[in-house]
């Protein structure tokens, strides 16, 4: 018995190691080296020993960091394009780094490889306009050359470039799908929008039946839900902004709200609670809702969450605020109360009469799921006066063959109905139907 508990317990315990394998340095030398040390910081920045923080004018220093950062030798989609960049027909040794399946390569090669690379009108002095507009670039910086200024307003036909001094900040542009250009003697990249990575294209809802509605449903890129909750909202009022949860994924989250209709303390709780999340990652709102919900002991719902664009610009329209979370089809609507639990967006498609008596047919109903087997076990055991008499000979002829009390059987009933659920959700779609249907037979 001991053997077992011993071998158990290797297994299943966690045991604290009380030893640590290190030494505090001792000569001098060791001391300023230890000293000298650049600790991880809070938000997870690549600031260890030898590492810079910010981009420096030595573009070997910069590719050298790059491919320490992202493992080059080892990660097969980490793509370096080292090239020469002409501007003002001068060379300048350039790399592009990105990464394969985040990016599209298209654009790439169109409208960022291309203008930079080859020889054209905007790169070099062929004619009297590109003199004249190369003449005012020259002379906005004291008669210097800016090129910044220069590849900014003739090498780079893209909507959305960024200048980028921080090599943090780089990486995240990276991971989101974005090219990053580094240039020799500049001390700043470039983040180019290059997004080229395969996503899930809007369908209808899955789990939230719509019959007089709209059919499209949130998806997993969070730009394409906002422009579905412009469309939805219609209107210049619409707030959208943008944070980071999470140390290591920074999970892009939007806050979406009216200004002048959504109560401004409540939007400032909000932003108080997410911006004071502090983890390593989140990846889905339902992390995010266990986050900033009131109390995490209730076992009942206090925000509420939708994949239909309508219902949330609804509430949008109705004061509510709404969080929306990457890589998520999931909308999550601050504050909830308990009637909203018990509508349906399909309620404001219908006449108030049939409206109204819907949520009456839903409140009924939560009190049988509630009350019934409770209101049985109550009945059967000490109120045997409330059942009629035949139907009382009835339930007591066919429980002379049952071998356990009544609320054993409301258990095991209970018990049944959760493992019937669980299987048909955890179980392959091919063998789901028929184990649901085989279980509901032997239950029968």
């Amino acid at each position: 018995m001991k053997n077992i508990k011993k071998i158990l317990s290797n297994i299943f315990l966690y045991n604290v190691n009380e030893k640590y394998d290190f030494s505090l340095p001792e000569t001098i030398s060791e001391k300023e080296e230890f000293n000298n040390y650049i600790p991880p910081l809070k938000n997870n920045s690549k600031t260890d020993k030898g590492l810079l923080k910010n981009i420096c004018n030595s573009l070997n220093k910069n590719l050298e960091q790059m491919k320490i950062v992202y493992n080059s030798l080892i990660n097969s989609d980490v793509k370096i394009r080292e090239f020469t960049l002409i501007a003002q027909n001068k060379e300048y040794k350039s790399f592009l780094f990105y990464l394969d399946g985040m990016t599209d390569s298209k654009i790439i090669n169109d409208f960022i490889l291309k203008p930079l690379m080859l020889r054209n009108s905007s790169n070099t002095h062929e004619n009297e306009e590109n003199d004249i507009r190369n003449s005012i670039i020259i002379t906005q910086d004291n008669n210097n050359f800016n090129l910044e200024k220069y590849i900014f307003s003739s090498l780079m036909p893209q909507n959305s470039v960024k200048e980028i001094k921080s090599f943090n900040e780089i990486y995240s542009e990276i991971n989101s799908g974005n090219c990053a250009l580094f240039i020799d003697t500049l001390n700043s990249a470039f983040s180019i929008d290059s997004k080229g990575y395969k996503q899930r294209s809007i369908s209808e809802p899955s789990n939230e039946i719509v019959i007089r509605g709209s059919q499209e449903a949130f998806v997993e890129n969070i730009r394409t839900n906002t422009s579905l909750l412009r469309r939805f909202v219609n209107n210049e009022n619409l707030i959208i902004e943008s944070t980071t949860v999470g140390k290591i994924t920074k999970t892009q989250i939007a806050i979406c709200y009216l200004k002048n209709i959504a109560n401004t303390d409540l939007i400032a709780e909000v932003k108080y609670r997410i911006n004071n999340i502090d983890i390593d990652y989140l990846v889905s709102s339902g992390q995010l809702e266990q986050f900033i919900q009131d109390n995490n002991n209730v076992i009942f719902p206090q925000i509420l969450s939708t994949e239909r664009p309508d219902k949330a610009s609804n509430n949008i329209l109705n004061g509510r605020v709404v969080i929306l979370v990457n890589d998520t089809p999931y909308a999550l609507i601050v504050p909830a109360t308990f009637f909203d639990f018990l509508s349906s967006p399909e309620d404001r498609n219908l006449p108030y009469q049939y409206s109204n008596l819907a949520r009456f047919v839903r409140i009924i109903a939560l009190f049988f799921a509630l009350l019934l087997p409770g209101l049985y076990v109550a009945i059967t055991n000490y109120h045997h006066e409330l059942i009629p008499t035949e139907l009382l000979f009835t339930m007591v002829a066919a429980r002379n063959s049952v071998p356990f009390p009544i609320i054993v059987e409301i258990l095991i009933m209970e018990i049944s109905f959760e493992l019937i659920r669980e299987a048909g959700i955890r179980v392959p779609s091919p063998l789901g139907p028929t184990i649901r249907h085989s279980r509901s037979i032997n239950f029968r």
